[in-house]
């Protein structure tokens, strides 16, 4: 049914209990999950033959040996197994309402009646769940999946959405992604950017998706968080998403799924970031841009709601 692919950091101390609790959760999904492991960073190869999952270690990296996201994109879908893959963080805990939100939009009539570019084509996002949990989880005890959803309820907190860590799409969607490093600033929004000029339905998941991203340091990048969102690849990520315009997130989405189905959502502030999505996603109305912004600007001021930062 799904090709999983992650590239995961090398699998020591806390990071190797983090990304092992990761890649159990994926197995337990569905019967029919293809996971890909990708990159030859220690210890990647024994977990590889511990769970018997697909082992691609040659993609393309930087010169600090951060893999290339359009390599590993373009390996992984060569050996994707299904037409519906999945690219997903190494630290993220997937539970069984993952797979049941991607096997109800898969499914449904809905992307063909609402894709008119590219035939049943989609990209699912959503928020992540950021929480303590340093421990290996006991994924024999049955109740597992229920445990950690309390947990998190308690624990847990919603991450805001300037990006998601996960991305379920229809294979061959992307065919011409820049090099971003994987695991520093921009790549995500730029994954939803591209989604929406390309005219498929983005659909934020999070009401019905309980994605757990077990915190973590940066001990495994030489000074850290710092250098992973300020230092030398992100701000070559920056460049290569070729314009702050481009960052698009969650707030960019255009359908929501909920419990009873598909919707569309009619808010003064999906109507702002929608409003300033136009002219980058529809250049030709570039000059509209400006005016547009500050009169929804104006509107939003008015009812006391959100009240957005126009550049």
């Amino acid at each position: 049914m799904l090709t999983l692919f992650a590239t995961p950091r090398a699998f020591r101390g806390n990071t190797g209990v983090i990304q092992t609790n990761a890649i159990q959760s994926w197995l337990l999904l569905h019967p029919d999950i293809q996971i890909i492991l990708l990159g030859d960073e220690d210890g990647t190869a024994e977990v590889v033959r511990k769970f018997g999952v697909l082992h691609l270690p040659y993609v393309g990296c930087n010169e600090y040996r951060t893999p290339f996201l359009n390599s590993v994109f373009d390996v992984a879908q060569s050996f994707a197994r299904y037409g519906l893959v999945c690219y997903v963080n190494a630290d993220i805990i997937l539970l069984g309402d993952f797979i049941e939100a991607v096997k109800r939009i898969y499914n449904s009539d809905f992307i063909k009646s609402v894709n008119r570019t590219h035939e049943q084509s989609f990209l699912i996002v959503g928020q992540r769940y950021d929480v303590d949990l340093d421990s290996a989880i006991d994924f024999n005890d049955h109740e597992w999946d229920m445990k950690v959803r309390e947990y998190v309820k308690l624990k847990g907190q919603l991450h805001p959405k300037s990006g998601s860590d996960y991305f379920v799409f229809t294979r061959g969607m992307y065919n011409d992604i820049p090099s971003f490093a994987v695991g520093r600033g921009g790549w995500d929004n730029w994954l939803i950017y591209q989604a929406r000029f390309l005219g498929v339905p983005v659909i934020d998941a999070t009401r019905v998706v309980t994605a757990i991203h077990q915190n973590h340091d940066y001990s495994h990048i030489p000074n850290g968080n710092t250098v992973a969102w300020k230092g030398t690849e992100s701000i070559r990520n920056a460049e290569l998403m070729e314009g702050e315009e481009h960052a698009f997130t969650i707030e960019h989405s255009n359908w929501k799924l909920i419990d009873i189905g598909m919707k569309r959502e009619l808010t003064m502030r999906k109507l702002y970031f929608e409003l300033a999505a136009l002219p980058v996603l529809v250049p030709y109305l570039h000059f509209l841009s400006r005016p547009m912004q500050a009169l929804t600007k104006l509107i939003i001021t008015i009812r006391k709601g959100f009240v957005p930062q126009i550049r």
